[in-house]
Formats: C-alpha cells, sequence, structure tokens
C-alpha cells in the first residue's frame, strides 16, 4: 500500500471572500489523498469567515488576531498545523485536478530539495504566463528578480517551452510547496517584511544552507495576481524596494554587500527620477521612503545575516543586470539570457 506524505494547503485570507467562493471549491476536491485544507485568516472585516464555517465544513479555520501581512500571517498560521508538506496557496489561484501529486512527487525523489513550484499561468489569459512565479524565479547581480516566461512587463506564451524541472533561484509565494522541516530550519518568512519579496528571501536562506528550488512543470495553476495589492500601488512599491534592499543586505556575502547595494542605491535613483519625469510623484516618494526605513531598520537586518555564509554561485542568479539586458540590449525573453 502506498504511503502518501501528509499534505496542507494554507490559503492566507484577508477579505477574500469571493476569490474564496470561486477558487476554495477546486482546492477541497483534489485528488490528493492525505490532504488538509486550511483558511487562515488575517482579521479580515469581510463575512469570510462565517462564509467558510457555513458553506466548507471539511475546511479548517486558523484565526489570526490582527492583520499580520503575508509573511507575518502565514508564520502565526503554520506554527498551527502539522504536516510534511505545507502549501502556500493565494486564495485567487485556480487549482486543477492532480496539482499536487506532481510537485510532491518531485520533491520526494530528493532529500535536497526544500521548495517547489508549478507552472504558474494567468488567469485571465490562460495560454499565458503569470506575473508573478511563471516557470520559476530567478535572480540578477543586483536584486532585480525576474522568470522564465517574464521580464519585468513582458509575458510569454506559454507554448512548452519551459515543460523541464529545472532548478530555479525561487518560487513565487502564490502556490509555494515546502516540506515542514526546511520552513523549521530556516524560520519561516520574515515577518518584518510584511508582504512582498518574503518568498525570495526564504529560497535565498535555505540556498545558503545547501538546499534546492525547483521548478514542476507537471502540474499548473491559474492565478489573477494583484488581489490584495495592484501594481500602480505607491505602498506596493515601497515594500518591494525596501525588501529588496533589506534581503541583498541579509543574504550576500559579506565581501559582495557593500558594492552591490552601492551599486543598487544608484540603479533605484535613476528609477525615482524616471518616476519623477513622469510625474509619479507618489511612486518617487515610496522609493525614497523605502531607502529611509532601510537605513532605520539597518542593524536590525545585519543581526539576521548569516555570519558564515557560503561564497557559491547559486543555480539560478543571473551574473550580470537584467535591467540593462531589458531596457538597453532589448532582451525580452528568458531564452536569450544565458543563466545557469
Amino acid at each position: 500500500m502506498e504511503i502518501y506524505p501528509r499534505v496542507a494547503v494554507i490559503i492566507l485570507n484577508w477579505n477574500g471572500r469571493e476569490f474564496l467562493k470561486q477558487f476554495l471549491p477546486a482546492v477541497v476536491a483534489s485528488s490528493y489523498p492525505n490532504l488538509e485544507v486550511i483558511v487562515a485568516d488575517n482579521k479580515s472585516d469581510d463575512d469570510s469567515v462565517e462564509m467558510i464555517s457555513t458553506y466548507f465544513s471539511t475546511v479548517r479555520l486558523i484565526l489570526n488576531n490582527k492583520n499580520l501581512g503575508f509573511a507575518g500571517g502565514y508564520n502565526e498560521a503554520l506554527n498551527q498545523v502539522d504536516a510534511d508538506y505545507f502549501v502556500l496557496l493565494n486564495s485567487d489561484v485556480e487549482v486543477t485536478r492532480g496539482w499536487i501529486e506532481p510537485v510532491v512527487t518531485l520533491m520526494e525523489s530528493d532529500p535536497e530539495i526544500a521548495v517547489a513550484q508549478p507552472k504558474i499561468k494567468a488567469w485571465n489569459n490562460r495560454n499565458a504566463f503569470e506575473y508573478a512565479g511563471a516557470a520559476g524565479g530567478f535572480i540578477d547581480k543586483y536584486g532585480y528578480p525576474f522568470c522564465r516566461g517574464r521580464l519585468f512587463d513582458t509575458v510569454e506564451t506559454d507554448e512548452g517551452q519551459y515543460n523541464q524541472a529545472t532548478e530555479v533561484f525561487w518560487a513565487s509565494g502564490a502556490t509555494l510547496f515546502i516540506k515542514k522541516a526546511c520552513w523549521e530550519k530556516a524560520g519561516g518568512f520574515d515577518a518584518d517584511f510584511f508582504a512582498h519579496m518574503e518568498e525570495i528571501d526564504l529560497c535565498w536562506r535555505l540556498k545558503n544552507m545547501g538546499y534546492k528550488i525547483m521548478y514542476c512543470p507537471g502540474s499548473a495553476v491559474y492565478h489573477i495576481g494583484g488581489g490584495t495589492l495592484n501594481s500602480t500601488s505607491p505602498y506596493k512599491s515601497y515594500l518591494n524596494f525596501r525588501n529588496n534592499l533589506a534581503m541583498l543586505l541579509k543574504n550576500l556575502p559579506k565581501d559582495k554587500r557593500f558594492s552591490i547595494l552601492f551599486t543598487r542605491f544608484w540603479l533605484d535613483f535613476i528609477t525615482l527620477l524616471k518616476f519623477l519625469a513622469g510625474g509619479q510623484f507618489k511612486q518617487a516618494r515610496a522609493i525614497n521612503k523605502a531607502h529611509i526605513a532601510f537605513f532605520k531598520d539597518l542593524r536590525r537586518n545585519l543581526n539576521k545575516a548569516s555570519k558564515s555564509l557560503p561564497h557559491r554561485r547559486h543555480s539560478g542568479l543571473y551574473p550580470g543586470s537584467i535591467v540593462w539586458m531589458y531596457f538597453v540590449k532589448g532582451i525580452r525573453k528568458f531564452s536569450q539570457l544565458e543563466v545557469d
């Protein structure tokens, strides 16, 4: 008799009643035989909790006492979950039957695999990859994330070009599979991030410990995206710029921190000037605010940094500048880059 590892799918919810109503039934109907479905509520003020209690009796509810953000909300919830695998799933993701099995099979095949993600496609354009994850995440020398299937705002159509399971740098928090033991060893998300970049930081920390992050094309999900903060939100820009700098400080080898952060600050300044020139004053202020917050939290983040990070080149780390390749060289597809 085949023994299936215990899998817990945890959906962090904040005022997502309509997403849950639309997408939770397919999660509950997943074919995986050893599954628990959990909704962790981040103190919603809509009737999400009442709706789940009424219509989804098999779904376990975890109630956080306040909105702890994506990072803190998951940290609090997963402290109360026991399983071999955690699956962090956004409420605005449509899953397909059999979406769990291929990822778990891949992860079971290698004890060094800590995290994996499925193929993530766009819900409103089902032949295209989705911005937040696509076919696995990568990062450039200066901390700019990108994906197989998505460079900045250019998203590719899925034509089977990324149908190979491969090691990546980070997996999307929209649908992230992680072994419980690795989650606990890494200490979960950095709750100070609140939201955005926390999954990249977690994956980087795990890679520094010697683990692998994988992309599994045998599973596909469809993501709406932007359900909480849209792409033009100044607050989202603030979180992305602040958290990205903190992530670099925490995870880079000590001998590379200063040079890379110095260059990154100049790149951010160019972006700020671009926003000003375009009349996007709130976005420019968000970058300035992010830099101030970074220096305010400098000592705190330095104390989080590992004192003995391995000086190795990680798979999925692009040694050049994706900004230069995209905006100057005109590269629009991942396949045009030379990435290990």
